[in-house]
């Protein structure tokens, strides 16, 4: 599509021998360009006087003199800015609209033809060269076609590039824009405004030479950090990003993590996590690294991130209100080379294991160990959050020789050590820490033998050998049967 701007002045013959043609080309520009309209100090930045298309060395440009077809063509403006002309030769036309080059050439022209009717077209826009640094994910130089005669915004640059990073600040976003007078205009960007009220004057159109810088936020929001993350202009959600966790998860370490669902599995296994569709998340990367452990404190949940400048923020996520009231900004998008902290909680109530034990980043199943009287003893697969009774009966319950009264219960601790403690058993009680705790991955149970399963299998053991040396001297078998 050819941008195709008309010019129907006609002017009388001038001529001034003594006058420099490059001064009375400025002369002849210089109405032209008095002839746009100045911004006034409220309208966008995209209306300021240079917002119209200037030409540099790539540009193809098309000029068309009324009736005389041997001076009209195509011409390519060349690497030193400037057009080939029939008859008068080299004119430079390098920042100049299409409008002022319109003058330059019928100024040109008005030595050799009589009052020129001049039309100056763009038939081939060239690549626009800018360049963008700050919190983008791919910082560097980009080279921007114009299709259709438009300018590409700043929104498409910023997809260009691979979206913004999660402490990008969209409210303070600086464009340099190089002035053909010299020096550069600071343009000044709220892309908060096209995030949150759909503004799309905020969005705007860049030119030939622009830099871009998005600055870091000052301090980390958790609630603009989702927004960024559901922005269009926001980094890839399908590229798997590197991240390390520590803390009370099953196995902390350094882990790819995609988007998509993901499954925990049992506690102290990597889940693995989908790709395709939505980006990597906290809760992702916990299930990854194997589940939370139970005394995680999910309240104050810690992602360290670098920034551009390498300075680090820490943004907190709130995890239990993320599983009372369903605040989904709690889950924080993470980014390449996220760092997630999960402390241990010093104090934890009945309710709060409930929850963390029956989140979906929780293990899908716990194993413990169960030993001595009960009809299924070995290893045992359960739902994480079940009481001492219930694991009991998972067993098949007590055989006729247990000890009904009370369990062992052996427990390995976070921080090392090892304890033990006898529990009564109520098979009707509710769970309580006293006497009918949740069980944690790793638990051992064990069921002792009665007092008469105990003194049965000593007599058995002692009285053995006696019935053996009987039955050799021949007594009767119904004797023999009292030392069993």
């Amino acid at each position: 599509m050819m941008l195709i701007l008309r010019s129907t002045r006609r002017r009388k013959r001038f001529c001034c021998p003594i006058m420099p043609l490059s001064l009375a080309l400025l002369m002849a520009v210089t109405p032209a360009m008095a002839a746009i309209p100045p911004a006034s100090p409220d309208a966008p930045a995209a209306t300021a006087p240079d917002a119209g298309y200037t030409l540099d060395s790539g540009d193809r440009i098309h000029i068309d003199i009324f009736r005389i077809p041997q001076y009209s063509g195509d011409f390519q403006v060349l690497v030193n800015g400037t057009v080939n002309l029939p008859v008068v030769g080299g004119l430079s036309v390098r920042g100049m609209t299409l409008e002022q080059v319109e003058a330059a050439v019928l100024y040109a022209y008005r030595e050799v033809l009589n009052e020129p009717t001049i039309t100056v077209s763009l038939m081939a826009a060239r690549s626009l060269q800018v360049g963008i640094a700050g919190e983008i994910s791919k910082p560097g130089s980009y080279s921007l076609s114009m299709e259709s005669a438009q300018f590409p915004n700043l929104t498409h640059l910023l997809e260009l590039a691979g979206g913004v990073t999660q402490v990008a600040d969209l409210g303070k976003i600086e464009i340099r824009r190089p002035r053909r007078s010299g020096g550069d205009e600071i343009i000044h960007v709220d892309l908060w405004q096209l995030v949150r009220g759909g503004n799309i004057q905020s969005d705007i159109a860049l030119r030939d030479g622009d830099s871009i810088l998005v600055p870091t936020m000052t301090q980390a929001d958790v609630a603009a950090s989702a927004e960024l993350a559901n922005a269009s202009f926001a980094a890839n959600r399908d590229r798997p990003i590197n991240i390390a966790i520590g803390g009370e998860v099953y196995r902390p370490g350094s882990y790819t993590v995609a988007g998509g669902t993901a499954q925990t599995g049992i506690a102290g296994e990597s889940g693995q996590g989908g790709s395709g569709g939505t980006a990597p998340t906290l809760t992702r990367a916990i299930q990854v690294a194997g589940g939370i452990k139970p005394f995680a404190d999910l309240q104050r949940v810690q992602v360290r991130r670098t920034t551009r400048s390498g300075t680090e923020q820490i943004l907190e996520a709130n995890l239990l209100e993320l599983l009372k009231t369903a605040d989904i900004r709690q889950d924080l998008t993470l980014q390449e080379g996220d760092r997630i902290i999960i402390p241990t909680a010093t104090e934890m109530t009945l309710a709060e294991a409930s929850q963390t034990g029956s989140a979906s980043f929780a293990p899908d199943k716990i194993r413990i160990n169960i030993v001595g009287e009960v009809e299924n003893p070995g290893t045992v697969e359960l739902p994480p959050n079940t009481p001492l009774n219930q694991g009991l009966l998972s067993a098949g319950g007590f055989t006729n020789r247990a000890r009904r009264g009370n369990v062992q219960l052996i427990r390995l601790n976070a921080n090392g050590t090892v304890t033990q403690q006898d529990l009564p058993i109520d098979f009707a009680a509710n769970v309580n820490d006293q006497s009918n705790p949740l069980l944690q991955n790793n638990d051992v149970i064990v069921v002792r033998r009665s007092g008469a399963a105990n003194l049965s299998d000593t007599l058995n053991t002692t009285l053995a050998p006696l019935g053996s040396f009987l039955s050799i001297l021949g007594f009767p078998v119904r004797l023999l049967n009292i030392f069993r």
